[in-house]
């Protein structure tokens, strides 16, 4: 059963979406609680998995990563050996940052930054070499419009 969050959690929660490095004086305050009170909510909410880690977001342009591709992967085989072999393999490279299953017409498809059209020859050099597959489909996000790691809570 899921602990039901009060409006006091979800006000924590919001405030640590938008900066996890909030000293605990000034969490507390947002939330309209006392440190103790509020430093116990917090312990509890990342003991309950609602706090999975705290994570310092990097800009991918300054570190030369600035093209995303979206990688749409289908496949003809379906087995758990096919899947354990992809899945690993997909997953093990450093340039894939989102990597889902999908329902539809599309198996597979993963996020991925690399620094150019280049490195992304190199990665999916790397990626077909990881399991059979049917077909790959690349596109190159052109703008990034909206982006944040914000959950609607």
């Amino acid at each position: 059963m899921k602990n039901l969050l009060d409006p006091i959690d979800r006000r924590i929660l919001r405030e640590l979406q938008a900066d996890a490095t909030l000293p605990l004086a000034e969490l507390a305050e947002r939330a309209g609680l006392s440190q103790t009170p509020c430093w116990k909510r917090v312990k509890r909410l990342t003991e309950e998995g609602y706090v999975r880690g705290r994570v310092a977001l990097l800009d991918r342009d300054r570190l030369d990563l600035g093209l995303v591709v979206f990688v749409s992967i289908r496949t003809s085989r379906h087995d758990q050996a096919w899947l354990d072999a992809f899945a690993k393999g997909a997953a093990g490279l450093p340039e894939v940052i989102e990597f889902y299953r999908l329902s539809g017409d599309t198996d597979y498809l993963l996020k991925v930054v690399v620094k150019d059209i280049a490195a992304y020859d190199a990665f999916y050099k790397r990626l077909i070499a990881t399991a059979p597959l049917a077909d790959v489909s690349s596109a190159f996000a052109m703008e990034e419009i909206k982006a944040t790691t914000a959950l609607p809570i």
